[in-house]
């Protein structure tokens, strides 16, 4: 392997419906910064985005020449309660069209168009009234004092997400298009091909469905970093409800309604479901990392739009979209020796996998966070699989640890030695596509583990990383021991074969746990 690495795109037979492997590890939120138990702090505090606020796409005006919302007279509000089998919406916006004033209202079940009403006002001031009334009579609150909103009982609740939700992109203005040439792309087809998939809409969006988001109200790149953080907050609260001994149904179906209410969810006509479980409270944590990431994916492309408009050239879209990445992607020859090493630790320690390509990953400044396990040795070549969706912010920001994360041996960062155990956590496309990344782990010492250990968040003293030892391992008398920027680094190439020692374990397959994310570079 030389300098660089891999990341291996994959033909799957089967697509796997399981949360990413990512489910220790995911976001990367705001800049590039080591200390990341600060993360939910950073996102409350994140400046608020305030873009152009848009008429409600249901609206009649929404299409008239000149019509506008007045000011930030726009709020979008929503309420769940299970008990009732509430789930929904309301929003309210003040119009003006060639000096006429209107209040627009719509709402109904969320995931449905719902009820409206357009109601003209004979001034301003009226306008600004009903729109006020409106708010007060929904919340029991102050239009005027909304920035110190209060959720009440029975009432609904603000709604932070960006204006113009499920709208339609603006068209382009043919006249700029016209000033400005495009360049040729200068990416090979397969690579082109990589960044549209990790950069697409499509994929961002049915990533978002499979999770029950509501994508009208939490569109993609609207979801503000406020919002995501209010979201951990009440999964904090159900998490310290379950640990209570009984849970008290009750509370759990209230924070659960709450949640709902924060993060809204299509349930269709289906009453909302209770998050009575570590497993539905994991599914919604790793639901909102793979949130958290797609606003990253989205706020990058929308750094596009702040470019000059009077350059007479443009870069390629998909150029634009890969230098936002902030790494170098390089595709690997089928006949190099790298890529023969993949391959065989692919078809060994896999199944029913077809590779289509293998790019080296040299991410921008990693090698150089890498270097401070110099002295750490035992280095191995690890799987990581993940969701699509989070692809393109795992590239630009790293593998990361988030203060929400934890799974079987409590917040880490997560690799497995055979192939089918990582792709398990893969989101795949229609076409049965999906990406998975081969990273190196400088693993030191570890500390051997055979069954579940949640207060686990470091390895013991003496130790540098965690191995969960699992029924199999690839046959370590067929690892091949290749040189990676002068350290030895072991590429396993024999199948998986039973290891007698750990029978018992709780593992079927050896996970490697580290607890420090400068431990590994991308490859």
């Amino acid at each position: 392997c030389q300098q660089g690495g891999s990341v291996m795109a994959s033909k799957r037979q089967a697509s796997s419906s399981k949360q990413p492997d990512s489910r220790e590890k995911k976001p990367k939120l705001e800049e590039d910064d080591d200390t990341w138990s600060s993360t939910l702090a950073t996102l409350k505090t994140a400046p608020k985005e305030k873009p152009p606020t848009k008429i409600d796409g249901l609206c009649p005006l929404s299409s008239a020449l000149g019509a506008q919302v007045y000011e930030d007279y726009d709020c979008t509000l929503n309420q769940t309660n299970i008990s009732a089998n509430n789930n929904k919406f309301y929003i309210i916006q003040l119009l003006e069209d060639d000096g006429a004033y209107s209040v627009w209202s719509r709402w109904g079940r969320v995931g449905e168009a719902g009820q409206s009403k357009l109601m003209p006002c004979a001034s301003l001031e009226a306008a600004k009234k009903d729109f006020e009334k409106k708010f007060r009579e929904k919340t029991k609150n102050s239009w005027t004092t909304m920035e110190n909103f209060v959720a009440h009982s029975g009432k609904y609740t603000l709604i932070e997400v960006q204006p113009g939700a499920g709208q339609e992109v603006d068209a382009v203005d043919g006249d700029k298009m016209c000033k400005q040439r495009v360049l040729p792309c200068t990416l090979d087809r397969a690579t082109q091909d990589l960044v549209s998939l990790i950069f697409s809409s499509d994929m961002f969006r049915d990533a978002m469905q499979t999770m029950n988001i509501n994508v009208k109200k939490m569109p993609l790149g609207k979801l503000s970093k406020q919002q995501i953080a209010r979201g951990f907050e009440a999964l904090e609260e159900l998490e310290a409800a379950l640990r209570e001994q009984p849970p008290q149904a009750t509370h759990l179906e209230e924070l659960s309604s709450c949640f709902y209410t924060i993060v809204p969810h299509n349930f269709g006509r289906a009453r909302p479901h209770t998050i009575n479980s570590p497993d539905l409270l994991r599914a919604k944590k790793d639901m909102l990392l793979v949130l958290a990431d797609i606003e990253v994916a989205q706020s990058l492309q929308g750094q596009k739009e702040k470019e000059e408009e009077e350059e007479k050239e443009v870069a390629h879209p998909l150029d634009q979209d890969y230098a936002l990445l902030c790494c170098q992607l390089s595709l690997l020859d089928p006949a190099s020796r790298e890529y023969q090493l993949i391959q065989t630790y692919v078809m060994q320690t896999g199944h029913k996998l077809h590779i289509l390509n293998i790019w080296q990953v040299a991410r921008d400044g990693e090698d150089e966070r890498f270097k401070a396990h110099d002295l750490l040795e035992h280095r191995r070549l690890l799987w990581h699989g993940t969701n699509l969706a989070v692809v393109a912010a795992i590239l630009r920001r790293g593998l990361r640890i988030m203060p929400h994360s934890g799974g079987r041996v409590r917040k880490g960062i997560y690799f497995a030695s055979e192939n089918s155990k990582s792709a398990c956590y893969v989101g795949c496309t229609s076409k049965n596509v999906g990406i998975m990344f081969l990273t190196e782990v400088a693993l030191g010492k570890p500390y051997h583990i055979t069954c579940d250990d949640p207060t686990l968040c470091q390895p013991p003293a003496g130790y540098d990383s965690v191995l969960a030892c699992g029924w199999t391992e690839p046959d370590p008398a067929q690892d091949e021991e290749v040189l990676l920027d002068g350290k030895k680094l072991l590429v396993c190439q024999g199948k998986p074969i039973p290891m007698p020692a750990y029978k018992d374990s709780s593992f079927s397959h050896s996970e490697y746990i580290i607890y420090k994310e400068s431990q590994c570079q991308i490859r």
